[in-house]
């Protein structure tokens, strides 16, 4: 089954990767009458650097593909043996280091945003709904411009409602600035030198010595060398991140854009997933999952999601990059 969906599912990706460049095309050329979406302050960081350098636009380009097919490539490789697939893993995640590498370049040493291009501001399904009512259907011009005036009597003309207080509040709130909407894009993540910047490349190089790991001790799933080696090196670099920005920036941590706090805090969460990786999967994750969805068999619902469970589980159990974040 696996065979079959993961081809439809890079396919997808792809196609949305494009489909996003598009909608973004679009967007950029609608007269200045139009509302535009407000951009997030990922959106204005990585549309500026795709639209100053094209090197960085391509390198992007090529390791959002490269991610969205890893996959893919990997099942395939592991049709002519293990040893083949660990060769073609390291191979990818080498490329993709690279490329990161590149870009960590590009930005003069600021650190890497995910995802490295400007993601969909807004969907276009959203704007759909908006004009219709719950049923789907329009509400005529006509009336609607009549709900919102008012006819006076003597004179026929028509004056528009005042608006809801709420939606006064919600315009103005809206309007709002912040710090990081009136700072140019590209000083919405600090550069990085010393230890921060060595943090960074440690980051970035974290997968390819996960991987080699992975390779060297692969006779033994459950040896925790591997893994000890791949979180100490993510966990060290948090940490070393950390400090340098405590010591290089004005009130610490606290001095932190807006964007450094969103990737700060995606990096944590994606640390979650060494739960789902090596020794600590095969030793703790696994055993507590298989006695989790045994327990669930026969129960309605609980049963649909036991079996969804296990689906992944093939994938965790045999696949590297099934539960690779970076």
């Amino acid at each position: 089954m696996s065979n079959i969906v993961h081809p439809v599912h890079s396919s997808v990706q792809l196609l949305s990767l494009y489909h996003d460049s598009l909608v973004s095309r679009v967007i950029s050329r609608l007269p200045p009458n139009i509302s535009r979406p407000t951009p997030t302050p990922h959106s204005r960081y990585t549309k500026y650097w795709t639209s100053h350098s094209s090197l960085y636009r391509k390198v992007a380009i090529t390791l959002q593909m490269v991610q969205y097919t890893e996959l893919l490539w990997e099942m395939i490789a592991r049709r002519r043996g293990e040893k083949f697939r660990w060769r073609v893993v390291i191979l990818i995640e080498a490329i993709k280091a690279i490329c990161r590498l590149f870009l960590l370049r590009l930005t003069n040493s600021r650190p890497l945003v995910s995802p490295p291009l400007p993601e969909r501001d807004v969907d276009p399904r959203s704007a759909e709904e908006e004009e219709g009512d719950w049923n789907g259907m329009q509400t005529p011009l006509s009336e609607r411009s009549s709900d919102l005036s008012w006819t006076m009597p003597r004179t026929g003309l028509s004056l528009p409602c005042l608006p809801d207080v709420n939606d006064v509040s919600d315009f103005l709130i809206s309007k709002v600035l912040t710090a990081d909407d009136i700072k140019p894009p590209k000083t919405l993540l600090h550069r990085v030198t010393g230890q921060g910047q060595l943090a960074e490349i440690l980051y970035i190089l974290r997968p390819v010595a996960y991987a080699l790991a992975m390779q060297r001790w692969n006779g033994n799933k459950r040896s925790w060398r591997p893994w000890l080696i791949g979180f100490g090196m993510e966990y060290g670099c948090r940490q070393l991140a950390k400090t340098d920005f405590r010591e290089r920036l004005a009130g610490g941590l606290r001095g932190l854009t807006g964007l450094e706090r969103e990737e700060l805090r995606k990096r944590g969460w994606a640390m979650g997933w060494w739960f789902m990786r090596g020794a600590l999967y095969e030793n703790l994750t696994q055993p507590w999952l298989k006695d989790l969805t045994r327990k669930m068999r026969g129960k309605p619902l609980l049963d649909l999601v036991g079996s969804v469970v296990e689906d992944y589980e093939y994938l965790w159990d045999n696949y590297y990059f099934s539960t690779a974040t970076l």
